[in-house]
């Protein structure tokens, strides 16, 4: 199976994406979007920001939980990983979006 970012539309009418890695694992989740082409260019900027290092801020939650999220060049929030069990488990987050998201097709789900 190959990677891939489903979108999908939620009760409300917007819509959000999850990038998923080739096992099917969500490695990635994005805020909601007013716009399907908005979605759409989400996509594109994840693509590109993911290849950057930099853009990854790699956080902890109230738990101690390691999670990393995403950020564009402007600094708005492209996405949000799940909570991990360690650092090391995080950064194998990073590393499989880094890996994934540029050769993700689209699963349109909307």
């Amino acid at each position: 199976m190959a990677a891939k970012f489903v979108i999908k539309q939620s009760a409300n009418g917007q819509f959000h994406l999850n990038l998923k890695a080739g096992n099917g694992e969500v490695i990635l989740s994005s805020e909601l979007y007013t716009a399907k082409a908005s979605t759409q260019n989400g996509i594109e900027s994840v693509k590109v920001n993911s290849q950057d290092d930099a853009r990854f801020e790699r956080k902890e939650s109230k738990a101690s939980e390691p999670f990393f999220v995403l950020n564009a060049a402007n600094g708005e929030s492209l996405g949000k990983s799940e909570m991990y069990s360690s650092k090391s488990a995080m950064e194998n987050g990073i590393a499989s979006v880094k890996k994934n998201a540029p050769v993700a097709e689209v699963d349109d789900q909307s």
